[in-house]
């Protein structure tokens, strides 16, 4: 649920984002992005990727999730306040979710942009929709290796990112729970 209204959110931020990002974008502004976009694509254009990045963060909850708990079971089995073991795991959990993930990031990327270019190049005219197309045009301009476009930015993103994240919720869980402990313990 966390995840459904966090994208519902967020998603709209990620467009515009992207299309600042693009090379040669015409937008100078967020705002002016938001309103060109609203005013020539309507609203369905902050929201036509939403499926793909839910597709896209439900995996990687999961793999971040079940592998950081994996490799904390392995370096820190006693399940200890240890701030390296934290973010060993963390960021190694963020770089295995960031580079299996990829292929759906990149697939998000050209639904959010609408490159014109890469658009032009698979004789598509208007706008691309859906995960499927999204899929279909990524392989048809660069094979299986265009799923992979930014893997190593993704990863090199990803792993101080949720280093920090797990080790900043480790820290405050054993800080709330010490408190806690000693002020249930009598003196």
């Amino acid at each position: 649920m966390a995840t459904l209204l966090h994208d519902a959110v967020m998603n709209p931020a990620e467009v515009v984002k992207q299309r600042l990002q693009m090379y040669n974008s015409p937008h100078r502004s967020a705002l002016s992005c938001i309103w060109t976009v609203w005013r020539t694509e309507g609203l369905k254009a902050f929201y036509r990727s939403y499926t793909t990045q839910l597709t896209m963060n439900i995996p990687f909850q999961s793999i971040h999730f079940i592998t950081y708990e994996f490799l904390q079971e392995q370096v820190n089995p006693h399940r200890g306040y240890n701030p390296q073991s934290h973010i060993i795991s963390g960021g190694l959990a963020g770089a295995l979710a960031a580079a299996a993930t990829t292929p759906l990031d990149v697939c998000k990327t050209l639904l959010n942009t609408q490159e014109n270019m890469a658009l032009s190049l698979a004789n598509i005219s208007g706008r691309l929709s859906g995960m499927v197309n999204a899929f279909r045009t990524v392989y048809q301009l660069n094979g299986l290796p265009g799923y992979f476009k930014g893997i190593q930015a993704r990863v090199i993103y990803q792993m101080p990112s949720t280093a920090i994240s797990w080790s900043v919720y480790e820290f405050f869980k054993y800080f709330l729970t010490k408190r806690e402990l000693e002020s249930r313990t009598p003196y």
